[in-house]
């Protein structure tokens, strides 16, 4: 069996105030893109004591026993009984890059189970057992675009608002941690009203919509301010670094004639 998880971006990411809890609450918006993971299991002929992961593409940068997709089948068999697995994991949406692709997988995974063994979760409680692996894994079981709040698994249903774009990614192998990057970040004590923003001329968005993300990243990794100012040189009607960073993206309304001006590597671009 075998599913093609997909990427997020964020459009706009307030970091609103650090709760008790540790974590943050925030107000983003995520938007699932075409970059894909591939992400397959077969079922041995002979029986294995355990889950076996091989991973190919980028690497996955942590032991196969805390990858999302292996903890989420691990998750699932806690409810449900099905025997260990081969997994393989090609990896195209690189980790670390703030584009979602280990909580995407781990999603993959619970879906696949779910079909594969007839298990008879239901959405909600595929959803339930994804916010245990990360906050933002919940929104890849549905993967249509929300406003998320709360610490980020509140999720407001909105429209494919960017319907028609054209979006390039960018990503310079630059890996942000996200701790790291909360406690460089300087809450701002409010939400930005990202639902009306984003119901501004796009020429508009520029100026308004914000990643709190960015001034951190953008003085501990330069490179990623000259990739923004790239991307708008070479038509972006909006450019951001998508969540923690650290891939940036540019959206455009038609799809760029010279993509020689646009700094970086370009890892993926297609229509929304």
């Amino acid at each position: 069996m075998i599913t093609f998880p997909r990427a997020k971006i964020n459009t706009g990411l307030n970091i609103i105030r650090k709760r008790s809890d540790g974590f943050h609450d925030i107000e983003t918006i995520f938007y699932p893109v075409g970059l894909s993971d591939a992400l397959e299991f077969v079922v041995p002929a002979e029986s294995v004591a355990e889950d076996e992961l091989s991973v190919t593409g980028f690497p996955a940068g942590c032991p196969s026993s805390e990858n999302l997709a292996v903890r989420a089948a691990t998750l699932m068999r806690e409810r449900f009984e099905f025997p260990y697995l081969k997994i393989h994991l090609h990896k195209s949406i690189p980790p670390g890059s703030g584009l979602g692709g280990g909580s995407s997988d781990a999603a993959g995974m619970l879906m696949l189970l779910n079909r594969y063994f007839n298990l008879g979760a239901t959405g909600n409680d595929l959803k339930s057992m994804a916010l245990t692996l990360g906050s933002d894994c919940p929104f890849f079981i549905d993967g249509s675009p929300v406003l998320a709040t709360g610490r980020g698994e509140i999720f407001d249903p909105l429209p494919c608002f960017l319907d028609g774009a054209y979006i390039v990614i960018i990503h310079e192998g630059i890996h942000i941690s996200t701790p790291l990057a909360y406690s460089k970040s300087n809450p701002r004590g409010r939400g930005s009203g990202l639902k009306e923003l984003i119901e501004l001329p796009r020429e508009e968005w520029r100026e308004m919509i914000t990643n709190d993300f960015e001034d951190y990243a953008f003085n501990a990794f330069p490179v990623l301010a000259g990739i923004k100012s790239s991307l708008y040189r070479a038509g972006a009607f909006y450019s951001s670094m998508s969540g923690s960073g650290s891939a940036m993206y540019g959206l455009f309304p038609e799809e760029p004639a010279n993509k020689a001006l646009i700094q970086g590597n370009i890892i993926y671009h297609g229509w929304l």
